[in-house]
C-alpha cells in the first residue's frame, strides 16, 4: 500500500461538494473511518467531472444509521448499504466488506449474498477495477493506493483485481461494466481479461436480473 498526496493527484476538497463532505465529517466525528472512494475519486484524478461520490466506512449500515438517524435508510439485501441524505442529495455509503463466503454463492459462482463487514484491506480486494480501488480522505489529505491504481490510470489501462475469470463468476456484470468503463475512459483492457472474455462467459449473464442488466447498459 502507498499512500499519495492528494495534491500530487490533482485533488482538493475544493473540488468537493458540500454534501460529500458532510458525509465524511459525520461519520469521522462519530470515531469512524471514512472515505471517498470509487468512480468519483477516479474521474476527478483524470480530469473529469464525476456524476456522484460515494463514500465506505468501518462503520456497519446500523452504525451508519446512528449517526445520520432519519436522514439514513439501509438497502438491499444482497448487498446492505446505507442511503444518506444531504440536503437533496443521496450518497451511498457502504461498509468496508471481507471475502464472501462460499455458502452464499450460486452454483456458477455468482455471489448471492454478501454482508461479510472487514477491513479496509480486504475491502479494496472486493474492488473490481483497480482504478476503482482508490480511497481518498479528504481532510487528511492522502488517497490510499493498495494495488498500484496509480499506474493503471496514467497508463489508461482497465485491470481487474484478481482472477479476472472468477471476478466475472462472483458478479457476471462486471463484462458489461468492463466494456462501459473501456468506452468512456477511454482505457485499453488488460490483456488478462480480454483472454477470458468469451462467448461462453457471457453466458452466466442470463443469470442476471433484468433490472441490473438495464442499470449497468
Amino acid at each position: 500500500m502507498q499512500t499519495l498526496h492528494a495534491s500530487k493527484c490533482g485533488l482538493s476538497t475544493t473540488q468537493l461538494p458540500s454534501y460529500i463532505l458532510d458525509v465524511i465529517d459525520s461519520l469521522t466525528k462519530a470515531g469512524y473511518e471514512a472515505y471517498i472512494v470509487g468512480g468519483g475519486v477516479r474521474d476527478l484524478m483524470l480530469g473529469l467531472t464525476p456524476k456522484d461520490f460515494d463514500a465506505v466506512t468501518n462503520a456497519t449500515p446500523a452504525q451508519i444509521k446512528e449517526v445520520f438517524g432519519r436522514r439514513c435508510r439501509i438497502i438491499g439485501r444482497r448487498f446492505e448499504l446505507a442511503h444518506v441524505y444531504s440536503g437533496r442529495e443521496l450518497i451511498e455509503v457502504a461498509t468496508f466488506r471481507a471475502p464472501p463466503k462460499k455458502s452464499v454463492t450460486s452454483a456458477a459462482g455468482m455471489i448471492l449474498r454478501d454482508n461479510n463487514w472487514g477491513t479496509i484491506e480486504q475491502d479494496f480486494v472486493r474492488r473490481d477495477f483497480s482504478i476503482n480501488a482508490m480511497y481518498y480522505q479528504p481532510r487528511k489529505g492522502v488517497v490510499l493506493d493498495f494495488c498500484n491504481a496509480i499506474d493503471d490510470i496514467q497508463s489508461k489501462t482497465l485491470r481487474l483485481l484478481g482472477d479476472p475469470k472468477l471476478r466475472f463468476e462472483e458478479d457476471p456484470v462486471r463484462m458489461l461494466r468492463t466494456l462501459r468503463f473501456a468506452a468512456k475512459l477511454n482505457f485499453s483492457i488488460a490483456p488478462e481479461i480480454l483472454k477470458v472474455f468469451t462467448p461462453e462467459a457471457t453466458m452466466l449473464l442470463r443469470d442476471v436480473s433484468p433490472h441490473r442488466l438495464y442499470d449497468e447498459s
